[in-house]
């Protein structure tokens, strides 16, 4: 049976955050998907800090169901998603705005993720956002950062999860070097201690095997880099408590303490027979692949002692709904202007754009709540800002290696399948319709997508177009089309519009929709 915990009431006295929307007293959650364990973190905001209120952790250990063609098994999707189910229940009555869910390395693999995600939203009651690696890092960073004093000191904070290992370089609440490794307490258990066998060679090979991975960190990350080290969660957590129980630092890992342990590993010959008090049972497992990738990082980088963090990945995750919810302070949104200035494109021409396609999409209207209506429509503004980012590469195919570079982008605030909405939203802004990959069943989506080209086609002069009695509704009668209207005259006034809006018609006669005008 999965191992339920209920940790104590824990006040987060260094959780600063920056203003916000939202009221003191409001209730936030983080769901965190790891390969080992699935946790629920509840909190409460009160004057930019916050306070604990839940801590629920289930260990699933779903990393150990994804087989040789990276599939998730039957079983592992099943443990997920009772777990779900039951944090489902505990945020009955939660709005979306107040819950984040992230999954990490194990369905960033997974193929079939979708099956488990579309059942896991619907326990759950809320979206899954997989998030990249590098986004993994920034919020474990953010999580460690906000629950140590602030200090100057320069960081280095390692987490060492099921099936990935991530590194960070920081220095107060800005982390500045952020990597993520395939390497990982469950991962290697599974490889090299596959029978919880313990031997000396066997620590040796799981040990140069983890340095192989790990070995380009030892640039970026060498000791002159940082002052202190932290490690967050997982593996280093449970180490501690382990070498605490047996006398050494609390909270503290040193060289010594790993030399011991593993001493006493290979003592025990297994897992089944390790007899060390402050171990935990769900621990053993994956304590042979944890211990071997610890070390590893102690020797890459001449780490001779290392903290462990209160901070982790959920906390970060808490105080990135409080960003989210101040849109000067969202993240994606400095990500996005990052990316428009590295691909060096039309400010003016964009932010022109951006404004007439959310003009667009108010106009042709939605019965969704507004906090999820202003969301679609910061994804639009934010497709268009980034429309012209793959013109350094191409003129002629400019939409297909912008779409490209979106989906492979590493832009901190953003999961994997908002990218990927803002890649299909930016290959399908001009051209044929059919050569999306796209799902036309979903409205909002094609109300999004209508907007954006109908903009392209109304700025396309890199003027501000006239919009005087221009409308754009939602035909609910058929369900499936929508019609424009442009005042008397316009056409004759704005000849080219009207044309590539003709041809804009027949576009989306190929597609389950259909686009009607009046006054062309």
């Amino acid at each position: 049976m999965p191992v339920l915990k209920c940790a104590r009431r824990q006040c987060y006295a260094g959780f600063r955050t920056k203003s916000s929307n939202m009221q003191n007293g409001t209730l936030l959650a983080a769901v965190d998907l790891g390969s080992n364990s699935f946790r629920l973190e509840i909190g409460r905001l009160d004057h930019g800090r916050i306070h604990r209120i839940e801590y629920l952790k289930e260990t699933v250990r779903q990393g150990n169901g994804l087989d040789a063609d990276r599939n998730l098994s039957p079983d592992a999707m099943q443990r997920g998603w009772d777990c779900l189910a039951r944090f489902g229940e505990r945020l009955a009555g939660f709005r979306k705005e107040q819950v984040r869910a992230v999954a990490t390395q194990t369905l960033r693999e997974a193929l079939n993720r979708e099956e488990f995600i579309s059942r896991g939203q619907k326990l759950l009651g809320f979206p899954i956002d997989v998030i990249a690696g590098r986004e993994e890092a920034r919020l474990i960073y953010q999580g460690v950062a906000h629950l140590l004093p602030q200090s100057s000191e320069r960081r280095l904070v390692v987490d060492i999860g099921g099936r990935s290992t991530e590194m960070i370089l920081g220095q107060g609440l800005d982390a500045h070097t952020l990597e993520s490794y395939r390497v990982g307490s469950v991962a290697w258990s599974m490889r090299y201690f596959p029978q919880g066998l313990f031997s000396a060679r066997a620590f040796e090979l799981a040990e140069i095997a983890a340095k192989a991975v790990l070995d380009e960190a030892m640039t970026a990350y060498r000791p002159q880099a940082w002052d202190a080290a932290y490690g967050s969660s997982g593996t280093i957590g449970a180490v501690s408590e382990v070498l605490a129980a047996a006398g050494w630092q609390p909270d503290v890992v040193t060289r010594e303490g790993l030399d011991w342990l593993l001493d006493r590993l290979i003592k025990a010959q297994s897992a089944d027979r390790i007899k060390i008090e402050g171990m935990k049972e769900e621990r053993r497992a994956v304590i042979g692949g944890g211990i071997s990738v610890l070390r590893a990082v102690f020797d890459l980088l001449g780490i001779e002692k290392m903290q462990a963090a209160q901070g982790a990945l959920r906390h970060g995750v808490l105080y990135d709904l409080v960003e989210r919810d101040e849109d000067l302070t969202d993240l994606r949104t400095t990500s996005v202007q990052r990316l428009a200035h590295n691909f060096n494109t039309d400010r003016v021409q964009a932010e022109r754009l951006s404004q007439v396609a959310q003009h667009l999409f108010v106009m042709a209207g939605s019965s969704l709540p507004k906090a999820e209506s202003a969301s679609l429509q910061h994804q639009l503004g934010w497709a268009a800002q980034l429309h012209e980012v793959g013109s350094q590469i191409s003129h002629t195919y400019y939409h297909k290696h912008g779409a490209y570079i979106l989906d492979n982008a590493d832009a901190p605030g953003f999961a994997v399948h908002e990218m990927h909405r803002l890649s299909l939203l930016v290959l399908g802004h001009r051209g044929k319709l059919r050569k999306l990959e796209a799902d036309f069943e979903d409205r909002l989506f094609v109300q999004q997508l209508l907007c954006l080209r109908l903009a392209v086609i109304l700025c396309h002069a890199r003027r501000d177009p006239d919009l005087k009695g221009l409308q754009l509704e939602w035909d609910t009668d058929p369900g499936r089309r929508f019609m424009l209207t442009c005042r008397p005259g316009w056409a004759e006034a704005f000849p080219q519009s009207a044309h590539l809006l003709r041809e804009e018609m027949l576009s989306w006669q190929k597609t389950p929709w259909t686009l009607h005008a009046a006054g062309l």
